[in-house]
Parts: C-alpha cells; sequence; structure tokens
C-alpha cells in the first residue's frame, strides 16, 4: 500500500486496545481516529490479523508515541476477508506530526505488508464530536 494511503469522532464506550489499554487514558480522551479497509489474501488472513490487530506491528509502531491511543481491528461479516483498522489518536495534528518524523519506518512497515492485501483504501479521517 502506498504510505500516502495507510494509516478517529463519536462517543464510544469501546475502549480501545493498544497502547491505551495499560498505561494510557480510556476511550473517552481520544479526539481523532484514521479508518483503512483491506481486502486480505485468501492465504494471509491469519497473519494479517495478527499484525494489524491491537497488539501488531502497526500498533508497535504508533505505540512509540504518547498521542496513540490504540488499534481496533475489525472484520465486515458481509465482505469476504474485508476488514477495517481504528487508530485511535489524541488529535489529528499529533498523528500527522508521528507520521512525518517516523516516515521512513512507516514506510518500510507497508513495504513489509503490502503483499497480504490485494486492495486497500483510507476509509476517513474522522475527529470527536463533542457531546456537550
Amino acid at each position: 500500500m502506498p504510505s500516502s494511503q495507510r494509516r478517529k469522532s463519536g462517543e464510544s464506550k469501546i475502549k480501545p486496545r493498544g497502547r491505551a489499554t495499560s498505561t494510557g487514558p480510556n476511550c473517552t480522551e481520544w479526539g481523532f481516529l484514521t479508518t483503512w479497509e483491506f481486502q486480505v489474501r485468501p492465504s494471509a488472513e491469519k497473519h494479517f490479523r495478527k499484525l494489524y490487530g491491537p497488539d501488531g506491528g502497526w500498533a508497535r509502531l504508533f505505540s512509540q508515541d504518547e498521542s496513540y491511543m490504540g488499534t481496533e481491528l475489525i472484520r465486515d461479516l458481509k465482505g469476504i476477508r474485508t476488514y477495517l483498522t481504528l487508530d485511535f489518536w489524541t488529535s489529528e495534528e499529533a498523528y500527522d506530526a508521528f507520521r512525518k518524523r517516523h516516515h521512513a519506518k512507516y514506510e518500510a512497515l507497508d513495504r513489509k505488508y503490502e503483499e497480504m492485501t490485494d486492495g486497500e483504501r483510507e476509509i476517513g479521517r474522522f475527529v470527536r464530536v463533542p457531546s456537550k
């Protein structure tokens, strides 16, 4: 997947997993969400789940930053081998700054994992809507 494509809004009762579950703030404190859709190759589904999930390679890379809140991996019940990643950050600015600072690592991980998917696209970038 090209790095220009790769990798949060609304109140959720689900606590993001990853760095936030043990040492960071709870889910009510995230402010930005970036969401990606992946079409996973049949032979790579198990490996994809491990690497793109809340304890996988992307989450480990992101967890180098205190503004990263966690990652969720969800599967579409209607789509064959269709997954979404939800990456939670404190703000869009923090996410963009992380991407800029870690560009080389991000690109390397992107190239390393690209053979597991037949397609991917950014669903969107979302900001949390305050409840008050």
